[in-house]
C-alpha cells in the first residue's frame, strides 16, 4: 500500500522505474524496492519522525546495534529544506524567501499523469516514448531509482540488498574490529 502516492500512481511508478533499471541477468528497480523507496521519500513527512536521517552509528548488519533503524529528529531549518525539496513552497510564505518552488510531490503528481494512465499496460517501446518525452521527469525518477538501488535499505529501497549484491559492495561494514559492546557503550 503506497505512503503518498495514489494506487494508480504507484502502478505507473513501479512500471516506469521497471521500465529505466530493468531485470535481466542483474537486478533492476523492481527488486531493489525503487518504487517503495521514492513514495516512501515523497511521504517522508507523514511519520514522525520524518525518513529523512537514518539514526546510526551502526547498522547492525555488521555488529553493533540496529541504529539505522530509528530515524532522527530534524533540526529547524533542516526540515525547512527538505520541506521544500519534497513539498516546494506550496503557498507558506516561510518557504517562498528565494520564490516559489516545485517541489517533488508536485513534479511527481504531473510527470507520471504525463505518462498516462495506461502506462504499465502499454508495450515498452511505447513505454520508452513516454520516457523520453517526460524529459527532465524521467531524470528525476531515474535518479531516484539509482538512489534506491545503491543506498542503505533502511530508506525503502535496496530490498534485501540486491543493488549492493549485483556490484559487488559489502554495504556499510562498521564496526570493523570492535565487539558489539564496544560499540554499543556510551
Amino acid at each position: 500500500m503506497p505512503v503518498w502516492l495514489t494506487d494508480a500512481e504507484y502502478r505507473t511508478l513501479s512500471a516506469a522505474c521497471a521500465r529505466l533499471i530493468p531485470t535481466d541477468e542483474t537486478p533492476g528497480a523492481s527488486d531493489g524496492g525503487a518504487a517503495d523507496y521514492i513514495d516512501g521519500l515523497l511521504g517522508a513527512f507523514s511519520v514522525d519522525p520524518p525518513r529523512i536521517w537514518a539514526g546510526g552509528p551502526t547498522s547492525g548488519r555488521h555488529g553493533g546495534a540496529r541504529g539505522f533503524e530509528g530515524f532522527l529528529t530534524l533540526g529547524r531549518l533542516e526540515e525547512l529544506a527538505w520541506r521544500m525539496r519534497i513539498e516546494g513552497s506550496d503557498g507558506h510564505p516561510e518557504r517562498q524567501f528565494n520564490g516559489p518552488v516545485t517541489g517533488w510531490q508536485q513534479r511527481y503528481r504531473d510527470g507520471l499523469a504525463s505518462l498516462g494512465s495506461d502506462f504499465a499496460q502499454v508495450e515498452g517501446a511505447e513505454q520508452d516514448e513516454r520516457l523520453r518525452s517526460a524529459g527532465d521527469f524521467t531524470a528525476l525518477v531515474y535518479e531516484h531509482c539509482c538512489e534506491a538501488m545503491y543506498g542503505a535499505p533502511e530508506y525503502g529501497g535496496n530490498r534485501d540488498g540486491v543493488g549492493w549484491d549485483a556490484i559487488g559492495y559489502a554495504g556499510d561494514v562498521q564496526p570493523r574490529g570492535w565487539t558489539d559492546t564496544e560499540v554499543s557503550s556510551p
